[in-house]
C-alpha cells in the first residue's frame, strides 16, 4: 500500500490505463458491457455475504471489487462517448435529491427544511410516487415494464408483487396468501398424483410465489430469510457431517436425522 491513499481519481486512471489500446491488460481491454455482467452479479453478492456473515473486516474490500464494476461500466460509456463516472453521479446525485423533497426542497441539494411528511409511512408513499412520476416520463406505461427479467426469481417475485399491490391488488392481511399457500400445495398433490411433471413445474412455481407473497405481506425479506435458511441447512448438515460415526453414505437417514436433531438442539 502507498504512503498516500490513493483517491478516486486514481481508481479511474488505471480503469484508463486497463482499456488503453496500446499498453492496457489484454483481457480488460476485450471486456463488453456484456460480459462484465457476471462479474458484477458476484461482487454485489459478495457484498451482500459478507454483511450476513458479518465479516465486516472483509466488507471495504468487497464494496472496493463492487465499485470497480461502476468504473469499469463508466470507462466504456466514456469510450462510447455516451457517459463517464461523472456523469453517473451527476444522474444520481439528481435523482435522490429529486425524490427527497422533504430533505432537499425545491429540488435543491444545499437546501434545507423542506415540507416533511408526517411519517416514515409517507416518505415511502412520496418516494414511490416520484418513481413512478420518473417512470411515465420514460415512457414506461406497464405495472411491470421495468423490473429487471435477469433478477434472482425470489427477489423478482417480490418486486412483482409489491407493484401489482400498488395498484389495489393484493391481500387484505396475511391470512390471504396463507391460505393459497395451502391451495397450491394441494395442487402440487394433485399434479403428482396425475404424473404430469410438466403439471407438477408448474405448481412448484405457483406454491414458490404464494410463499414469498406470505413474507413480503409480513414486510419481510424473502430472499434473506432463503439465505439464512440455507445458511442454517449447511450448519446443521456440517454438524452430521463433523459427528458420523461411519462415512455418511453408509449411515441409515434414522441416524442422521438424530444428529440433525442434536444439532438443533444445540441451536444451530
Amino acid at each position: 500500500m502507498s504512503g498516500t491513499p490513493y483517491t478516486l481519481d486514481d481508481l479511474i486512471y488505471l480503469m484508463q490505463r486497463l482499456r488503453d489500446p496500446l499498453d492496457g491488460c489484454p483481457w480488460d481491454q476485450k471486456q463488453t458491457y456484456q460480459t462484465i455482467v457476471p462479474s458484477t452479479i458476484e461482487e454485489a453478492y459478495e457484498v451482500a455475504d459478507a454483511i450476513e456473515r458479518g465479516d465486516l473486516d472483509h466488507l471495504q474490500e468487497e464494496l472496493g471489487d463492487l465499485l470497480f464494476q461502476v468504473i469499469f461500466y463508466s470507462q466504456l460509456g466514456a469510450e462510447q462517448q455516451r457517459f463517464d463516472f461523472n456523469a453517473v453521479i451527476d444522474m444520481l446525485v439528481a435523482k435522490l435529491v429529486r425524490r427527497h423533497p422533504h430533505v432537499f426542497p425545491n429540488n435543491n441539494l444545499q437546501g434545507r427544511f423542506g415540507d416533511q411528511p408526517a411519517d416514515e409511512a409517507a416518505i415511502k408513499q412520496r418516494w414511490e410516487d416520484i418513481k413512478q412520476e420518473e417512470r411515465e416520463a420514460k415512457g414506461v406505461r406497464g405495472t411491470f415494464d421495468d423490473v429487471p427479467l435477469n433478477l434472482p426469481a425470489l427477489t423478482r417475485a417480490e418486486k412483482l408483487q409489491k407493484r401489482a399491490a400498488r395498484t389495489g391488488f393484493d391481500w387484505k392481511d396475511v391470512s390471504g396468501p396463507i391460505a393459497k399457500v395451502r391451495e397450491e400445495l394441494a395442487e402440487v398433490e394433485e399434479a403428482l398424483a396425475s404424473g404430469d411433471m410438466d403439471a407438477v413445474d408448474a405448481e412448484v412455481g405457483d406454491l414458490m410465489f404464494a410463499v414469498t407473497n406470505i413474507s413480503r405481506t409480513l414486510k419481510q425479506d424473502p430472499e434473506g430469510s432463503l439465505r439464512r435458511a440455507n445458511q442454517k441447512f449447511e450448519r446443521r448438515f456440517r454438524f452430521i457431517e463433523d459427528n458420523a460415526h461411519k462415512p455418511m453414505e453408509d449411515m441409515s437417514l434414522e441416524d442422521m436425522d438424530a444428529l440433525w436433531d442434536k444439532a438443533k438442539e444445540q441451536g444451530l
